[in-house]
């Protein structure tokens, strides 16, 4: 997917509600020429999000697609209600799309492949309907064989839903290259795979072969990086999604793990009547669900302090987070994950991928 030229369909939900979109935008190789939302129409991305490239935000397909001259090759749905499912104003800027000739990238649960008006269309205008959530069809389950490989493996995990797993993962991986550590991302969710070109997703994979999709990756790519950071999904606690929160742990067999927490957060997204557990109960349920496959534990935290506007109260909030959890912490987007990395590095042993010398 590397060097595509896009539209982005977010419609009524940018930047808050546009988890994908803005994951794209911030850590993919994509041109974006524009950003769907009939709610912002005629504003700008870096109205609304500063460190992410910037593009006009219009109200159509169509619009989009006459402002950049026909230069697309791409529409991606950039939004994911909770379910995954296609609301039906979305249709025409797909249509719209599809006759302009551009491949449509879908993250959601229902397959756009399997949208007979979709395929139909894709078929005249010779164009691809990638849905990214449908799993590869060999998938079997896993083996135990992840601690096998020569790269460690550190996989982030979550106190909930949307506090920053996908993100933490994908700055600690900059600040591990950056450190001269070979490190490499594994995609295990919707945007992590657009981003990459490549992954499974696990929220779709049969149950009983969640882990050994997981394993597939790492044992597809562990002999040739120092260090693998497996993008977290869920919450173990979480009452809808813990199954896959289990799997991708159980998969991994992480040598450690970095928890993400988000500032404020005290219920569960989306289901409020359910509290979150006191940190230390996460660190205690995570490195005692791993043990029994592979004994792990938390080598540092991410918090997203993205509710607090003060830097010094932010700075208050991560020392007391890294206090609580007894280890280093940082939020990655604010500060930069280098005090991540380091902390990974000391918890591994203080040395990367030397022939699995830290495993």
């Amino acid at each position: 997917m590397e060097h595509e030229r896009i539209v982005i369909l977010a419609h009524e939900k940018f930047p808050g509600r546009a988890k994908t979109a803005l994951g794209v935008m911030r850590y993919g190789d994509q041109e974006v020429k524009a950003v769907l939302d009939r709610d912002r129409a005629g504003e700008r991305v870096n109205d609304h999000v500063g460190d992410v490239q910037d593009a006009p935000i219009v109200s159509s397909f169509e619009e989009a697609y006459e402002a950049a001259d026909g230069d697309i090759t791409a529409l991606y749905i950039g939004i994911a209600p909770i379910g995954g499912g296609f609301e039906d104003s979305w249709r025409g800027d797909v249509i719209d799309a599809i006759e302009a000739g551009c491949d449509i990238v879908s993250g959601l649960h229902y397959f756009l492949s399997e949208d007979e008006e979709f395929a139909t269309l894709a078929a005249e205008h010779d164009v691809e309907l990638w849905d990214v959530r449908e799993p590869h069809a060999d998938l079997t389950v896993a083996g135990g064989a992840s601690a096998d490989v020569d790269a460690d493996v550190v996989l982030t995990v979550g106190t909930d839903c949307s506090v920053g797993k996908m993100t933490a993962s994908y700055e600690i991986v900059e600040a591990a290259r950056a450190h001269g550590i070979d490190a490499a991302f594994i995609p295990t969710g919707q945007t992590g795979i657009m981003i990459e070109g490549w992954g499974n997703p696990i929220d779709r994979v049969i149950s009983d072969f969640t882990a050994g999709a997981v394993e597939e990756m790492i044992l597809e790519v562990g002999d040739d990086h120092d260090l693998l950071v497996v993008e977290g999904q869920g919450s173990i606690v979480h009452p809808a999604y813990s199954a896959v929160t289990c799997g991708i742990l159980h998969g991994a067999m992480a040598d450690g793990l970095v928890l993400c927490h988000e500032t404020g957060r005290e219920v569960v997204h989306g289901y409020e009547s359910f509290d979150l557990p006191p940190l230390s109960e996460y660190i205690r349920l995570y490195e005692t669900l791993a043990a029994p496959i592979h004994e792990t534990s938390v080598v540092a935290g991410a918090l997203n302090t993205r509710n607090v506007a003060d830097d010094e109260d932010a700075v208050a909030a991560i020392e007391e987070y890294a206090e609580t959890i007894g280890a280093p912490a940082a939020d990655p987007v604010r500060d930069g994950a280098d005090a991540i990395v380091e902390a990974i590095v000391d918890g591994l042993g203080g040395e990367l991928g030397a022939g699995g010398t830290t495993r």
